[in-house]
């Protein structure tokens, strides 16, 4: 039955469908009516045809198994390990807790989480003490711990390193000597997109972030996590994360190193806002869909209100429940490979990995990221790609619904921030300028923050 009913008809090669497009068009120029370029300079063609790859569309992605992973701050232990265990029974399958204070009771935070669930710690302190005895507790639970360590990250975040760059690397070094049972290394990748950077410079600040260690630490032979966020150009971003993964491939080969990539991914902040903030959980759920079609490894969605209100169960919950329905009742996880073959997803994950390539290469032979963060190069890169994205937002063309298109002039969010949302100066000594996180939406926001004050 299905060989006569494709037997029944002919194959229309690209050239067809493009001269139907053009006779349909009546005369407009196809070029300049369907094609669109976007920021990274890659033209986006209204179609995509088997007969423009010249051995087909490649397959490599990966399966589309994901864990659900809950953000947890650890400010009091007890509270930090209750909510753990809460969080683990309504759909968590995997921890992050970002602790503060080397002081920290580890042993009485995992006291009740199963060995076999997943932990990832973010830690924003460089301490070899901490580290091995999370090493040791890893070793004697026998599971699966990603510490996260990242003093590049570090000073392009904050402008300094922890101590100075040769005591972080050596204290790297000593790390990856004295423990076996934790995954050490981590590249916050997710600091250059909610900066900024367009994805070709994302992809490729990333791949350059994780060249300095495979370059400065002597022994990596655990995964090295990938922390990304994820925007709302749906197909682009399950193409950067597809290209990143193969990049990383690619370049970790040189090394002799043979574990693929561990991917974390967070929907971005840069497009998160106050005023109609239930357009967030719209956002949040396209990016999570990308992060997981891309073949992240863990997804950690963000709050609806996660800019304004402090962690809350409300908003943890909502966030989980996204994820949850993804995974459980829209089947995300069952597909193998999902993206493969789409050509549209193909071309452009080959042209985003040919662009970000490119730019890495340029990085590398002028000195490698830590030199441009020294120079500024990296820095000014991305504030010029921001500012263009932030007059395409100030200009109307970049839409953020309930923000600078169809505002409710009603909503009123002065009464409501329980933090604040916006940039913060933190004048202070540095070594290199900081790279800074920053919404579209702030400016806006920051006018009717005022008005609504003066209305009061």
């Amino acid at each position: 039955m299905s060989e006569k009913l494709f037997n029944e008809f002919e194959p229309v090669s690209s050239k067809q469908w493009k001269q139907q497009i053009q006779y349909e068009l009546k005369g407009a120029d196809y070029n300049e009516t369907l094609v669109w370029e976007s920021p990274e300079g890659i033209k986006v063609k209204p179609f995509y045809h088997i007969d423009e790859f010249k051995q087909g569309p490649a397959v490599a992605g990966k399966a589309a198994e994901f864990s659900i992973c809950q953000n947890i701050y650890v400010h009091d232990t007890e509270k930090s390990a209750g909510r753990a265990i809460s969080t683990l029974k309504r759909g968590a399958e995997s921890l992050r807790f970002t602790i503060e204070n080397e002081s920290t009771d580890v042993k009485a935070l995992l006291s009740k989480v199963p060995n076999d669930t997943p932990v990832y710690f973010y830690l924003p302190f460089l301490s070899i003490d901490f580290v091995k005895s999370l090493d040791v507790i890893a070793k004697e639970r026998n599971a699966q711990f990603y510490v996260q360590l990242d003093p590049v990250g570090q000073l392009a975040k904050e402008g300094n390193w922890h101590t100075n760059l040769e005591i972080d690397i050596e204290a790297l070094n000593t790390i990856a000597i004295a423990c076996s049972n934790i995954h050490f290394l981590s590249v916050d990748g997710s600091l250059y997109q909610n900066a900024g950077a367009n994805i070709v410079q994302q992809i490729a600040y990333t791949l350059a972030h994780a060249n300095e260690y495979f370059n400065r630490v002597a022994t990596v032979n655990k995964p090295i996590v990938l922390q990304v966020a994820v925007g709302t150009n749906y197909f682009f971003e399950i193409a950067k994360l597809r290209a990143m993964r193969t990049l990383f491939n690619l370049i970790a080969a040189e090394y002799d190193h043979n574990f693929d990539c561990h991917i974390i991914a967070t929907p971005t902040k840069r497009n998160k806002t106050l005023y109609d903030y239930n357009v967030n959980m719209l956002r949040t759920t396209t990016e999570c869909m990308s992060a997981i079609l891309g073949g992240a490894n863990s997804v950690a969605n963000l709050a609806y209100d996660a800019i304004y209100h402090k962690d809350n169960e409300f908003g943890d919950r909502i966030a989980r429940n996204q994820l949850l329905v993804l995974k459980h009742e829209s089947y995300f996880d069952k597909v193998n490979n999902p993206s493969d073959g789409a050509y549209y997803i193909e071309e452009l994950t080959q042209q985003l990995a040919e662009k970000a390539l490119a730019l890495f290469k340029d990085i590398e032979a002028n000195g490698g990221l830590i030199t441009q963060l020294m120079e500024g190069t990296i820095q000014r890169k991305i504030q010029e790609s921001a500012t263009k994205e932030q007059e395409l937002f100030d200009s109307g063309k970049e839409v953020l619904l309930g923000t600078n298109k169809y505002p409710n002039k009603n909503d009123k969010m002065s009464h409501d921030l329980e933090l604040y949302p916006f940039v913060k100066a933190n004048p202070r000594k540095t070594l290199v300028a900081p790279i800074i996180e920053k919404r579209l939406a702030e400016k806006m926001e920051l006018e009717r923050l005022d008005q609504e004050k003066v209305t009061e």
